[in-house]
């Protein structure tokens, strides 16, 4: 037993939305969030608290410890105590929620001494994802984008890891972060499982390994159907990136740029309301850090 363990996992944005076919694609970025487990002797009292976010739901911190307790059979003997930590724009469609409980449950496994494969961690993250309510899929590919960086293709019904990509070109990632949230629980299921054929077109792309026009081709589709504006990605490609479109259910805007046009991208995305991120690709998996 260690009593008290922080892990860390980093962010994510979209290739292929899962939503409308059950199989989607994500790239991993630098973002993060850290949580830190306390655990206690008050068996079934979870209190958890979003340090950088206080006025956020605190559902999923508790529904992932439970569910790593569960997991043990220790839900009768353990309570728990837990802060997050986080530089991720929270419901902007940059998988906070994901990410959130993959750190939530490293940390919680660590704090109790045990150990989990990797799959057997991102599972139990998204049960809780489902239990909180806060995804609609369960989003198996933004947990696996997070958890293990990267590129990951999906099949989200049978949680089963498609294809994996490491990415070693000199780009960077540009993110256009709206400030309003937009919850992927409160979004439209049918319109946009009404673009399944579409959005299955792009994700043959991801498998095949081109992913940056898988993630332009999903992008485009879901901005129409979600009601954002396409152009926001069009004009990123008019001025030198290689891929841009919406990140999950919105607001966000991802595109993937070479570093000598950084600027030129930053610049066009300057006249929008909201906030420019200039972030790397992350490759590294989540871990349990001192």
């Amino acid at each position: 037993m260690r009593w008290k363990a922080k892990a860390v996992s980093h962010g994510a944005v979209t290739i292929i939305n899962a939503i409308a076919m059950g199989k989607g694609a994500t790239l991993g970025i630098d973002l993060w969030t850290k949580a830190e487990v306390e655990l206690t002797e008050e068996k079934g009292e979870i209190k958890g608290e979003i340090v950088t976010d206080p006025n956020e739901s605190t559902i999923l911190i508790e529904k992932a410890v439970l569910r790593v307790l569960k997991y043990f059979n220790l839900q009768d003997r353990f309570g728990a105590r837990v802060k997050t930590w986080s530089n991720i724009p929270i419901a902007r469609g940059l998988k906070s929620s994901s990410v959130a409980a993959n750190a939530i449950v490293l940390a919680t496994v660590a704090a109790l001494g045990k150990s989990l494969d990797d799959l057997s961690i991102v599972n139990l993250g998204v049960d809780a994802a489902i239990d909180a309510g806060v995804t609609i899929t369960g989003a198996f590919d933004d947990a696996c984008g997070s958890y293990f960086g990267g590129i990951i293709v999906t099949d989200n019904m049978r949680r089963k890891i498609v294809k994996k990509f490491r990415v070693n070109e000199d780009v960077r990632v540009v993110l256009y972060v709206p400030r309003r949230k937009s919850y992927t629980g409160k979004s439209d299921v049918k319109r946009m499982r009404g673009v399944a054929s579409l959005v299955e077109v792009a994700y043959e792309e991801a498998v095949k390994g081109n992913y940056w026009t898988a993630l332009t081709l999903n992008g485009l589709i879901y901005s129409s159907v979600l009601g954002y504006n396409p152009s926001i990605a069009i004009e990123a490609l008019m001025n030198g990136a290689i891929a841009a479109g919406l990140s999950g259910t919105g607001p966000s805007f991802a595109a993937i740029v070479p570093t000598d046009k950084v600027d030129e991208v930053r610049e066009t995305w300057k006249k929008y309301e909201g906030d420019i991120l200039l972030v790397h690709i992350n490759n590294e998996k989540a871990r349990v850090v001192d």
